[in-house]
């Protein structure tokens, strides 16, 4: 969202800093779930477009519920979604999640959805959400535009051989590598075929000086991650949720 100053620190100036960043994934809508996730000290939320509703009223009451606590918001949207990812940019979300990038075509679509001209082509109002209802100059909308943030997702083994390409692009901050389609795209090989490819991935995003998001189950998973050099940790709360749940069943007597 468009601020007056001062402004906060962005997630894309953040990284540029060399911050790790840590998130959760939500795919069930619950403001209280962003509520805590600020509450918490987590620095962003991924609203789940994609697999999860895209609803535009509900998500407008996510954002809101996020900047009370200080939280930033990144949203996947669908595959090549640009009028969404305009709706969700204009509501105050600090950037977008693009699935299934496979190329470098696709990355420029992406970047081009997202940012303003003469980088990209996203449609200009300053009467938004994130223009604060119309209550700033153009130039501090641009301005404020400029550190939306562009998550390239990697989700096959073409892209993953196009990584090199897809993270150069002008535009893209970050890579994520989606391991759930790789593998079906693959034909679900064994868990060394998409570790190998994802790795092969990183390497590339990182080589691009690009950001590498990587999602994980758990605070355990989270600590390889960081070791092997993801700068953006999301923690999808779909397994963490249902981990803890089944942690409070007691187990059966045998």
């Amino acid at each position: 969202m468009t601020p007056r100053v001062p402004r906060r620190p962005s997630l894309k100036g953040r990284l540029a800093a060399g911050e790790r960043l840590y998130g959760a994934l939500l795919r069930l809508p619950s403001e209280t779930l962003v509520e805590m996730a600020g509450v918490a000290g987590l620095d962003y939320v991924v609203l789940d477009c994609e697999h999860g509703p895209a609803d535009m009223t509900a998500l407008q009451h996510h954002l809101t519920a996020a900047a009370a606590q200080g939280v930033d918001v990144l949203v996947r949207v669908g595959t090549a979604e640009p009028a969404l990812a305009l709706r969700c940019l204009d509501l105050g979300a600090s950037g977008i999640v693009h699935p299934h990038v496979d190329s470098a075509e696709d990355a420029r679509r992406a970047v081009a959805a997202d940012h303003y001209p003469p980088l990209g082509q996203r449609g200009f109002a300053t009467y938004s959400r994130a223009g604060r209802f119309g209550t700033v100059t153009a130039q501090e909308h641009l301005s404020a535009g400029e550190d939306t943030l562009v998550v390239a997702m990697i989700e096959t083994e073409r892209a993953c051989a196009a990584a090199g390409e897809i993270a150069a692009t002008k535009g893209v901050d970050a890579v994520l590598v989606g391991p759930s389609d790789l593998a079906a795209d693959c034909g679900f090989p064994g868990q060394d075929v998409v570790d190998g490819l994802t790795r092969s991935a990183h390497r590339a995003a990182r080589g691009a000086g690009r950001a590498v998001m990587t999602i994980v189950p758990s605070a355990t998973a989270a600590r390889g991650a960081e070791e092997a050099g993801a700068q953006l940790v999301l923690f999808n709360m779909a397994a963490v949720l249902m981990d803890t749940f089944r942690s409070l069943v007691p187990s059966t007597p045998g």
